[in-house]
């Protein structure tokens, strides 16, 4: 495939969708015909029309400078005798397309390539090889836009034409081709709950906020009339699409209905929402529908109990981690975002494994955790996997997010009985320690970071100067990992020297913010959940700990931010305050897992 890599004859043009062609002839009786395929962006093929494989996004999201996927599908239902056309359009995606919250553009190379492999056995025994080369034709695209944040433009009246023809485009030394581990997919089709019609337009209630697209059936347009989408996941007080949270982003569908075949489902784009509005065109019933897209897993865990809000409460807990679950753990499916966020990942990793298989997913992305630490110059691991690129810690430490590198192999042990994970990420693990250690000044590593993020426990700025606490505790964390698995893995002086590390470091955290009554961090309630989580206290200590966070936690309620959040009631339910546990989880005020 790398050898067989091409582009076009032009200049990158953010939100392009590239359109080409490759025709062949069959002759002769096919045993078997196999298509590989790879893109630097994302990319569908289509074989006679007929879409090839289910994947969305192909070939999905890697950190580039190391590691591209491949897929293989199987294509031999979807050639006929005589001619056949195989078309690929191509988008930028994440490669080359505008994305993450400073909307880059370019992030992994100057602009998108293809490369296919089409191989036909015959049943005479014969093979024959059609390949992406100088002769494949690129011609014009129908689509003026294409992209994550902003939607589609397409234009199914214009007359597609013949540009020109393909260049060669080289792959980088170095880069790995790997199969597909897994694959973004359409799942669920979700129909109208409720249509109505305000100020001329045509809104659209699904019922379900979800990550997908909105399909057209295109056979309800007329020739010429163009549709417009626009999608958002509430309405505001005057019953209006509330699209404040999409920040830049313009998440919209244009479409302009023209000779084509079928329906309309935008490739190159996805959506977080619950309602859509529709301009241009009258609704007709059925015109539209919406298919959720997310990363294809084993569904293995299911909850139900006799509180029909807990059960809403779960069902929104899984459709969640649908939506969040593209390709990689974002942050949200609707703004100009949706990165992979190492520390949005590891806080809700373990729920996410009780709901679904996720081992594959989880190895896909340490792939490129590991990988990406190989571009930064202090070994470190930032906030967002894959990287973009080459980096430092920077002045944000960010720690509780890189992190990731322990928590997450270690639950995929405990759950998936994944020991092999552990030992290919322990040479990562040890790189990211020593960085940590590096970074100490009396074994603690204090510097601006972001701390328990959203914590209502004061403003933004009070959290960034006052993390250490929550900072320090991930290091701990991080040190009693590794000292256990160089011990598993009779790693001797590694043992001996993050042993040593481990109990000076945890010892200076108490020290520095446990207060001989049992107060940590001046009341800071995420600092007594990350003492009781990660700091092993023991007798008295813990006790007066557990006494102070509890008393902090009936005075104040829920304040916790990402990290202290994913704690909170197990610690509860463990320490044996099994009623106020319930009284937080069953609260209606804001913040509350029933207030949402």
């Amino acid at each position: 495939l790398k050898k067989h890599c091409v582009t076009v004859n032009s200049d990158f043009k953010e939100g392009r969708v590239i359109v080409l062609r490759e025709r062949f002839t069959i002759q002769k009786k096919i045993k078997n015909a196999i298509l590989y395929s790879t893109a630097l962006g994302i990319y569908e093929a289509r074989i006679n029309r007929e879409k090839v494989g289910k994947q969305v996004f192909a070939p999905g999201y890697t950190y580039y400078p190391y590691r591209l996927l491949y897929e293989e599908n199987n294509v031999k239902s979807l050639i006929k005798d005589g001619e056949n056309e195989l078309i690929i359009t191509l988008n930028g995606g994440w490669y080359c397309g505008r994305y993450t919250f400073d909307n880059k553009t370019q992030i992994y190379g100057e602009k998108e390539a293809i490369s296919f492999i089409l191989t036909l056995e015959y049943e005479d025994g014969s093979k024959e090889e059609i390949f992406s080369s100088e002769s494949t034709e690129e011609l014009s695209s129908p689509w003026d836009y294409a992209g994550f944040y902003d939607g589609e433009v397409f234009d199914g009246e214009r007359d597609i034409k013949l540009i020109g023809k393909c260049i060669p485009y080289s792959i980088k030394d170095g880069v790995m081709l790997e199969p597909t581990l897994c694959s973004v997919e359409y799942h669920e089709t979700l129909m109208p709950r409720k249509v109505w019609e305000k100020d001329g337009v045509t809104l659209i209630d699904f019922g379900q906020n979800h990550a997908g697209v909105p399909v057209i059936d295109t056979s309800l347009l007329k020739e010429g009339e163009t549709i417009t989408i626009r999608s958002a996941e509430i309405l505001d007080k005057n019953g209006n699409l509330y699209r404040g949270n999409l920040r830049k982003a313009k998440s919209t569908i244009v479409y302009k209905k023209g000779r084509d075949y079928g329906g309309y489902t935008p490739p190159f784009t996805y959506m977080g929402y619950r309602y859509l509005e529709i301009s241009g065109v009258e609704y007709r019933e059925g015109l539209i529908k919406s298919r959720a897209l997310y990363t294809s897993m084993e569904r293995t865990g299911y909850f139900k109990c006799g509180n029909e809000d807990i059960n809403k409460l779960y069902e929104n807990i899984i459709w969640g981690q649908k939506s969040n679950y593209v390709e990689v753990p974002t942050d949200c499916p609707q703004r100009d975002e949706r990165m992979g966020y190492t520390g949005d990942g590891h806080v809700f990793a373990l729920t996410g494994a009780y709901n679904f298989n996720t081992d594959d997913f989880w190895r896909n992305w340490l792939k490129d955790l590991m990988l990406g630490q190989k571009d930064n110059s202090e070994g470190y691991i930032g906030s967002t996997v894959p990287a973009q690129g080459k980096a430092g810690v920077g002045f944000l430490s960010m720690l509780g997010w890189g992190n990731a590198i322990s928590i997450i192999p270690k639950m995929m042990e405990s759950v998936f009985g994944d020991e092999e994970i552990l030992k290919e990420i322990y040479p990562s693990l040890k790189t990211f320690v020593e960085c940590e250690i590096k970074r100490m000044k009396d074994d603690l590593w204090i510097s601006p970071s972001l701390g328990d993020w959203l914590s209502l426990n004061g403003s933004m700025a009070w959290a960034a100067m006052n993390n250490g606490p929550v900072s320090n505790s991930f290091i701990v964390n991080d040190l009693r990992v590794i000292t256990e698995l160089s011990s598993r893995f009779g790693y001797k002086e590694d043992y001996i020297r993050y042993n040593s590390q481990y109990k000076k470091t945890r010892d200076a955290w108490r020290r520095m913010w446990i207060s001989p009554d049992g107060t940590v961090a001046s009341d800071y309630q995420s600092a007594y959940i990350m003492a009781l989580k990660f700091l092993d206290l023991e007798g008295e200590e813990r006790d007066k700990v557990e006494k102070k966070f509890v008393e902090n936690v009936r005075k104040n309620g829920l304040t916790t931010g990402f990290f202290g959040t994913e704690h909170i009631l197990p610690l509860l339910a463990e320490i044996g305050e099994r009623e106020l546990c319930y009284d937080i989880l069953f609260s209606r005020d804001c913040p509350g897992w029933l207030y949402q």
